[in-house]
């Protein structure tokens, strides 16, 4: 597990989600939809590093 990759994945989430926010008080549906795919592409990212875990775990 790397814990510098989670937290990048945190901060891409928190980071989609405040545009998402942004994007539904201004009314901007560019900023709406980029907002989610910022949070969907931290969702893979935690996915890969559970991944990595799991597979770690089987090996040790």
């Amino acid at each position: 597990m790397s814990l510098k990759d989670r937290a990048e994945a945190t901060a891409k989430n928190i980071e989609g989600k405040v545009q998402e926010a942004v994007g539904d008080l201004t009314g901007d549906p560019k900023d709406q939809a980029e907002g989610k795919e910022k949070q969907a592409e931290a969702k893979v990212r935690h996915t890969i590093e559970d991944v990595k875990d799991e597979v770690k775990k089987i090996i040790d």
